[in-house]
Formats: structure tokens, sequence, C-alpha cells
């Protein structure tokens, strides 16, 4: 099987992100990049998948900066066995990312069995990717998949829905699969896999090799701010009952004229 991977890379969840000087995106430099947590359940299910399938191969393709390739060196630590890069600005919108990982996908020369995505990405959190990429590829998608089967080509899906249900799909391959948290257990790259991935195929190509123009962008990305520092607090003493009930008082006043939340 030719599975693919779609993967993203992510600032950490700890580090502090600042916008840059024109507010169209959060300043980079300083950033420490991880790869999109869903993504490494999508990995994961790859390499399984890979495992089940003598002969496999799975290749992961990433669309962003070319400064830090420290997602697809984890990947390629992990198993994976070359990976894509599509160098792009980071603040792409979904049209335009998904467009560009069909291109890679197409120019690898490789007909995909089966693509592995994550369900969404931690920073813009818009959802979009995996069915756009879908969409263009003309290929049947599930997304939010937290359990997945594979036989003979046709794979078993599970998602849980709103309110506890769960629903069970059977998709034949090719077909697009968006992982959730909790799908499988995502391995953690050994030392002899990280060594390995630094003599992995790493094929790097441009927008333009890949089809996308500035004319696909359909969303355009502005007035990036922090949010308002939080003001001080207001503290109330009420040392005895006959004080209780006027403080008692100011506070809804507050709550209802100042905070507004009642």
């Amino acid at each position: 099987m030719n599975i693919f991977v779609c993967i993203k890379q992510v600032p950490d969840t700890e580090t502090k992100v600042t916008p840059n000087g024109d507010g169209s995106y959060i300043e980079t430099n300083s950033i420490k990049w991880i790869m999109n947590p869903y993504d490494e359940f999508a990995v994961e299910q790859a390499l399984l998948t890979k495992a089940a399938n003598s002969g496999s191969t799975v290749t992961v393709v990433r669309v962003g900066g070319v400064k830090d390739t420290e997602a697809l060196r984890t990947a390629l630590a992990m198993g994976a066995d070359d990976a894509i890069l599509v160098e792009a600005d980071d603040n792409l919108d979904s049209y335009m990312t998904a467009k560009a990982l069909k291109g890679a996908i197409e120019k690898s020369g490789k007909t995909p069995d089966v693509i592995f995505t994550g369900k969404q990405a931690i920073d813009d959190d818009c959802l979009q990717v995996p069915q756009l990429l879908a969409q263009m590829l003309g290929l049947p998608s599930v997304t939010v998949v937290d359990g997945c089967e594979e036989e003979g080509g046709k794979f078993t899906l599970k998602r849980e829905v709103e309110g506890g249900a769960l629903e069970v799909y059977e998709v034949n391959s090719p077909a697009v699969i968006a992982a959730n948290k909790g799908l499988n257990s995502p391995r953690y790259a050994s030392l002899p896999g990280i060594m390995k991935a630094k003599r992995k195929p790493l094929a790097q190509h441009s927008l333009s090799d890949v089809g996308v123009s500035a004319d696909d962008r359909r969303v355009k990305y502005s007035g990036f701010q922090l949010p308002p520092e939080k003001p001080a607090g207001k503290k109330f003493d009420a040392m005895d009952e006959g004080q209780q009930a006027s403080v008692v008082a100011e506070v809804v006043k507050l709550l209802r004229e100042e905070a507004k939340v009642i």
C-alpha cells in the first residue's frame, strides 16, 4: 500500500506567542515547533497499517516554512519511509494548504491507497483541510476517527458523535481518514530511529511546483493581537452579618453593570 500522512508543524503549547510587526501572523523566529498532536495519531495509524500490509510505504507530507523540519524528522524517526516538504509561509489558509498537499501527493508519482491526517490543527483550529483534500482528490473521507481496522483494502472506522453515540463506517481504499485523540498510542522515536531519520529522503517543492498560487487564497489573516490584560480583581470585606447584605448587593450590581455577566 502507498500510505500518506499529512502533518502540520505547530507552536509548542508552552510557547509564548506574540503577533508579528504588521499583525498579519505571529512572530515565528523564537518559537519551538512540534508536530500537531492529532497528527501523531495519524502517523501511528499509518505505521500500524504498514506493518499489517507487507511491502507498504509511509510518506509524510507537510506544507510550511523550511527553517525547521522538526515535525517531518519526528515522523521519519517514528518509522515513516520518506517525506515531502512544500515550502510556504506558515499562514496559508485551509484551501491553499489542501491544494498544496494534493499537488505534493500527485507529484510523488505514487497513487495513494490511504491518506491519514489529524482531525484538526491546534493552532488555527479550522478543521477543514482533511475534507477539502478529500474533495479535491475525489475520495471518500471520515473524520474524528477513534477506531480503525483494515482488511483487504477495506477500512472499518468508528467515531463517537454528540451524546456518546457510536458511528461505524466501512470505506474502501483509497480514502482520507482524519484521526482523533485516542485512536491509538503514538510511539516514541527511538535513538536508532532518530539516527536513521537523518538519512531518509526528504523532497522539497515550492508552491508553484505543486500548482498553487497567490490567487488560490480564500482567507486573508490580519489583525493578530494579544488579548487584553485581565483587570485587577476586587475584594469585598464583610466583617459582620449587617454588612453582608450590602456587600452582596454591590457584587450583584458590578456583575450586572460592569462585568455584564448577569
